[in-house]
């Protein structure tokens, strides 16, 4: 056996003793009403995928298929969709996707915060019995090789291992940001500094945690019974767990993602916290170009999804002004382009557009109507909203602030309940 093949067996051998935990119980409030009647990591994203997909594509590509994802707020959208496009691991083999909702399995508490999460579990976890227990947030966009970090974590005998991706400093504030030494061993941790360390020699950089952990599951469990016993924590990992391991000399070490990212030849990882409505637009927005970082065509590492049997998208008429055309655009399965022009955008399934109707550099969620003559630029539209004829939108943001959530950059969100449509159905 050539070593290449004793290293990849090394590393099968422990993705299937691995148990992931897929933390998915945040509502994402910097996301505003998009997340009114949905959790964060239930978003959809990409034009067919919800965000939790990414994490859980990650997870069975990388040969781990153990996983438990813990809820809590209105987790029912995404309940659904786990059970509707998940359901394809076979517990025969031992493989399986456990649905975690906040039960107060072990007092008369909801989840009080990550670590909490996974310690109301732990009699769970024990029943398992993995070695190691990989610890993810389903609330983040990438293509990761957690085997990598696996073998990265057993080479270096380390009691817990972070995932760690460099950040602009002004906008590290938002991370746990952390300093190592020469040999990845973790020495300073601070979770969301007001004023955050650079890195050495990279003034204008500093190094954060992803929120991706891997424990030594027996390790992992002293740790949760410590924390849980502490009056003063707030039972987080950011901001209880990892301090005291570091600074008690646990073996806690970082692993860079750009050694587990998965992406093309010469390609740049791609990591993406679409926490904002912002930066959700861009990331969605990013898919429209010629090559985007972030590759959805890629066979090797396919994102797994709910797949609705859908007609494929049309393209309706073609006579002067009113042709039905999308330039630059993604368009799924179900949309009907009728007369209208779509440009730059990104359209998800079941998306009608009517005649002599302009869509420029937005995201339109599934099953919107978009009425005749209606003008629609750099907004993200809620799933089910029926926009009326002749609205405009995205030209004045003034009048739009009157109506709908206008960002500081000009991105307008717009749901049904904006637009005084009672359509509370499953998001």
């Amino acid at each position: 056996m050539s070593q290449q093949q004793e290293k990849s067996r090394y590393v099968s051998l422990m993705t299937k003793n691995t148990y992931a935990m897929v933390l998915a119980g945040g509502r994402g409030s910097r996301l505003h009403q998009l997340t009114d009647w949905r959790a964060k990591p239930a978003v959809p994203f990409g034009g067919k995928f919800r965000i939790i997909d990414f994490v859980l594509s990650n997870c069975v590509n990388s040969g781990i298929r153990r996983i438990g994802i813990a809820t809590q707020y209105k987790s029912h959208s995404l309940i659904r969709h786990i059970q509707r496009g998940w359901s394809f691991l076979n517990g025969k083999f031992g493989e399986f996707i456990d649905i975690l909702p906040a039960q107060q399995r072990i007092d008369e508490e909801w989840y009080q915060g990550t670590a909490d999460a996974v310690f109301q579990n732990i009699d769970i976890l024990r029943e398992i019995d993995a070695e190691y227990t990989l610890i993810l947030a389903g609330d983040h966009v990438y293509k990761m090789d957690y085997g990598k970090m696996l073998a990265f974590h057993a080479d270096n005998q380390a009691d817990m291992t972070v995932a760690c991706i460099q950040v602009p400093l002004d906008e590290a504030r938002a991370f746990g940001v952390m300093g190592v030494n020469e040999s990845s061993r973790v020495v300073t941790f601070t979770e969301k500094p007001d004023q955050p360390a650079p890195m050495p020699g990279k003034a204008d950089i500093a190094l954060c945690s992803m929120g991706i952990y891997i424990f030594n599951t027996r390790f992992l469990y002293e740790q949760l019974m410590r924390d849980a016993d502490d009056p003063h924590s707030s039972h987080d990992f950011g901001k209880d767990i990892i301090p005291h391991l570091v600074q008690s000399n646990y073996r806690v070490f970082a692993q860079s993602f750009d050694d587990s990212c998965v992406k093309p030849e010469g390609g740049v990882p791609y990591w993406r916290d679409v926490g904002t409505i912002d930066s959700y637009w861009e990331a969605n927005m990013e898919l429209t170009k010629i090559i985007p970082d972030l590759n959805m065509y890629d066979q090797e590492w396919p994102i797994w999804t709910y797949q609705e049997q859908l007609p494929p998208a049309k393209f309706i008429f073609n006579e002067g002004e009113r042709r039905g055309q999308a330039l630059d655009s993604l368009v799924s399965g179900g949309c009907i382009i009728s007369g209208a022009t779509v440009t730059n955008s990104l359209l998800f399934s079941d998306v009608v557009v009517h005649s002599y109707a302009a869509v420029q550099e937005s995201v339109i969620l599934p099953n919107v109507s978009i009425g005749r003559n209606a003008v629609l630029k750099r907004v993200v539209v809620d799933k089910g909203c029926n926009i009326p004829e002749g609205l405009v939108v995205g030209v004045n943001h003034e009048e739009d602030a009157k109506r709908f959530f206008v960002t500081s950059r000009g991105i307008t969100l717009i749901t049904p309940d904006m637009l005084g449509q009672d359509n509370h159905r499953v998001r």
